[in-house]
């Protein structure tokens, strides 16, 4: 689904788009879409209300809203937003739109029907959105904001001190990380030159230090080039960039930019992982606990010998196992990117051009 890269970037598009509109209504076409109200209660809460700032929280759009209210969105793996002439037809996979007083509407486009949207109030002592005045804050369950300014990396230390676990699921965790998810995750580690399987345990001063500077700096480029459309990601003004930077992630079986050794992938915690074994040692200590997940490994040489393997569709024989996971992942990876590309394609085609605003 879509990290803090991506959703940074639909935030920062729908800010131009819809700060200062007046929400008049709103059409639910999925009522689960809607996590705090029924259809009905949502449209005469949420009408009249005036967008007064477009932000981020985690995986979260946050969109802040006149009344002491905000909406959160998540999108979730397919989620998309989109601003368009309210006479726009309408695509069949709308499960929510905000109808704006100037003509236009918000329309929130998810095929899977994952995608949850909340509209919330804030409480008046504590100024949190919460779930009912004197409730729990709507984001209690997050953790630190990593590109936040304020993030130091004596936080990330005292953080990750306190913890355990092996350093992939550990990056996962919205609990101790706001916003890292698979794609980013594996970047980072790589560029720490940090084995996914390594535990936070056995961390030194210099590689938590260079762990907190690869998350940083690979979610801030991510940020600048838009986000990664590798799925359905697609953001309000269109398509983000950072797939092509990336080192690692979903290039099993390709030469290690760093080393040229095949790149590798294991199953963390039903997550494919991706990593260079060569660059990203695991110590000992912590491959006798790993044996059983380093068995899922591809993409790299394994025992000697040809057979048979089904690989896009065709039957191909010669292949040593190297060669055949190598071509097999190559082959899985250009489908998908294929087929997600086709629906992004088609989600754009949904949508008319935007004349442009004054001020814009």
């Amino acid at each position: 689904m879509p990290e803090l890269p991506e959703v940074e970037t639909v935030a920062r598009d729908l800010r131009q788009h819809i700060v200062g509109a007046t929400i008049t209504g709103a059409r639910i076409g999925w009522p689960r879409t809607v996590r705090t109200h029924t259809p009905e209660a949502f449209d005469a809460a949420i009408a009249g209300r005036r967008v007064e700032a477009v932000g981020r929280r985690a995986k979260l759009v946050v969109v802040e809203l006149s009344g002491d209210a905000a909406l959160t969105i998540h999108l979730k793996m397919t989620g998309q937003l989109f601003v368009v002439p309210a006479d726009t037809p309408e695509d069949p996979y709308v499960r929510l739109v905000l109808e704006l007083a100037d003509g236009r509407e918000l329309r929130f486009r998810d095929i899977r029907k994952f995608g949850r949207i909340g509209l919330y109030g804030r409480d008046p002592a504590s100024g949190d959105l919460v779930t009912e005045i004197g409730g729990a804050s709507v984001f209690a369950a997050f953790g630190p904001e990593p590109l936040d300014p304020s993030f130091r990396v004596r936080d990330f230390r005292r953080g990750i001190r306190r913890r355990s676990g092996r350093l992939k699921p550990l990056l996962l965790d919205q609990s101790f990380l706001a916003g890292v998810g698979n794609i980013y995750a594996d970047e980072a580690l790589w560029a720490a030159r940090l084995h996914p399987l390594r535990t936070a345990g056995t961390l030194r001063p210099p590689d938590e230090r260079r762990l907190y500077d690869a998350i940083r700096t690979v979610l801030a480029e991510a940020v600048e080039r838009r986000g990664s459309s590798i799925d359905d990601y697609t953001a309000p003004d269109g398509d983000g960039s950072m797939q092509e930077r990336l080192q690692v992630y979903q290039r099993t079986g390709e030469p290690c930019p760093r080393c040229g050794r095949p790149i590798k992938r294991i199953v963390v915690g039903a997550r494919s992982t991706h990593f260079c074994s060569w660059c990203q040692r695991l110590s000992p200590s912590d491959r006798k606990g790993a044996a059983a997940i380093l068995r899922t490994i591809t993409g790299g040489p394994r025992r000697a010998g040809r057979r048979w393997t089904e690989l896009a569709g065709e039957r191909t024989l010669g292949l040593t196992d190297e060669e055949a996971a190598h071509a097999a992942a190559q082959a899985r990876t250009e489908r998908t990117k294929r087929a997600a590309a086709t629906r992004r394609a088609a989600a754009r085609a949904s949508v008319p051009p935007e004349p442009a605003r004054p001020g814009r």
